[in-house]
């Protein structure tokens, strides 16, 4: 006779578990969610941080050549890009109990001035984690503490470890940075042999691709964005290497085969259209004109008339929104 299995009662659910510092899921995805050399160093940090129970500040730095600070973990950003010398150089783990007086000492007076102001002066003990790929010395990580508090050999360990998981992607994030700024240093060099056959244009293209990449950071576009901006503003005039006239199509054309740069090509093709469709090559209007092209028209017009001459093209020649932004810039 066919008997029903007894009945059980249903099984509580377990409360979620808190993923751990070092939960593989959370770990990668922090790494990912800003695939950059100083969005990686600042979730590598983070991390970090969590190993030794929080309640630090710190940096990451990177050798290339000189060192400088590529990521901070709870001071200014404006840090980032700072060279300067510290308790690192050794490059090997330690916890420094010194290490205000180490890094004041390993710097000159402007550099300790910077420090100062962010209290670092007032720091108890550092831990220093190498970032080293074979034996490539890449540079540090840097957890600072401001309490009493001394790190342990526990902490220095563990924080080494991930230091060491993650150097691998931190090394080809640096190549990869290494080659990006090869390549503008180029661009850079490029276009100020160019201007240097008119001597009043000398230095125009520089000071037009600073105050574009302002307008598009103040308009928030993606890193990716902002480096198809950036080319498109230092190139804008380079279809002038064959004279002025549709020097826009030109250089276009000659940016055909670098498909690197097929947004900054439709940047430098359109940045003589106008708001109102009365320009060229392709008589578009509004926002049919690309974002980047619009952007590099109005930076254009900023460093040849100054901002009070904007005014009187705004709706016209140039996109009136991105005039309103390029007008609230700081300057």
């Amino acid at each position: 006779m066919f008997r029903r299995p007894a009945k059980t009662a249903p099984a509580t659910p377990s409360a979620p578990s808190t993923p751990s510092p070092t939960d593989p899921g959370r770990v990668l995805n922090d790494l990912l969610a800003k695939p950059t050399l100083e969005g990686v160093l600042e979730s590598t940090l983070s991390t970090a941080a969590d190993l030794v129970g929080g309640n630090v500040k710190g940096y990451a730095v990177i050798r290339p050549g000189e060192d400088q600070i590529a990521a901070v973990l709870g001071y200014e950003h404006d840090l980032v890009g700072l060279q300067l010398g510290g308790p690192w150089s050794a490059g090997r783990a330690r916890v420094v109990t010194d290490s205000a007086a180490e890094l004041f000492a390993t710097n000159p007076p402007e550099v300790r001035a910077r420090l100062d102001v962010l209290g670092m002066r007032e720091t108890k003990a550092s831990l220093v984690a190498p970032l080293r790929d074979r034996n490539r010395f890449l540079g540090a990580l840097v957890l600072d503490r401001y309490t009493g508090d001394v790190f342990t050999s526990a902490q220095l360990d563990a924080v080494s470890r991930w230091a060491s998981s993650v150097t691998p992607l931190v090394a080809l994030l640096e190549s990869r940075e290494e080659a990006r700024a090869l390549s503008r240093k180029l661009s850079s060099v490029f276009v100020d042999s160019i201007e240097s056959l008119d001597f009043d244009s000398v230095g125009h293209a520089r000071r037009v691709t600073e105050v574009a990449v302002q307008i598009g950071r103040s308009l928030n576009l993606s890193d990716r964005e902002l480096d198809e901006l950036w080319y498109a503003a230092m190139l804008h005039d380079l279809g002038k290497v064959h004279g002025e006239d549709g020097h826009a199509m030109i250089g276009a054309n000659l940016l055909h085969d670098v498909p690197q740069l097929a947004g900054a090509q439709l940047g430098v093709r359109h940045h003589h259209e106008r708001w109102d469709g009365f320009g060229e090559p392709d008589r578009l209007a509004g926002e049919e004109i690309p974002l980047a092209a619009r952007i590099v028209a109005v930076a254009d017009a900023f460093v040849r008339r100054g901002p009070d001459g904007l005014a009187a093209v705004s709706g016209t020649l140039l996109d009136p929104r991105i005039v309103a932004v390029v007008e609230a810039i700081p300057s």
